[in-house]
């Protein structure tokens, strides 16, 4: 299973809200939705995460092995 627990924490540790993210760079808020449930995101949209928070895909999302 995909979790995005570590974009979330990239975005407490780079101090950028999910405000910025939607209102001020364009990330559309059914995005944020979207990973707040654990659903699927193209891979274009991991690539603009990365660009604006510079940073590698492993601080946007991991791997969890269904237990």
């Amino acid at each position: 299973m995909i979790s995005y627990r570590p974009f979330f924490e990239t975005l407490l540790r780079k101090n950028v809200t999910e405000y910025q993210l939607i209102f001020k760079q364009g990330i559309s808020a059914n995005t944020i939705h979207r990973m707040k449930h654990g659903e699927a995101i193209s891979t274009k949209t991991i690539d603009t995460l990365c660009f604006i928070l510079n940073c590698p895909v492993s601080d946007i999302l991991e791997y969890v092995r269904d237990t």
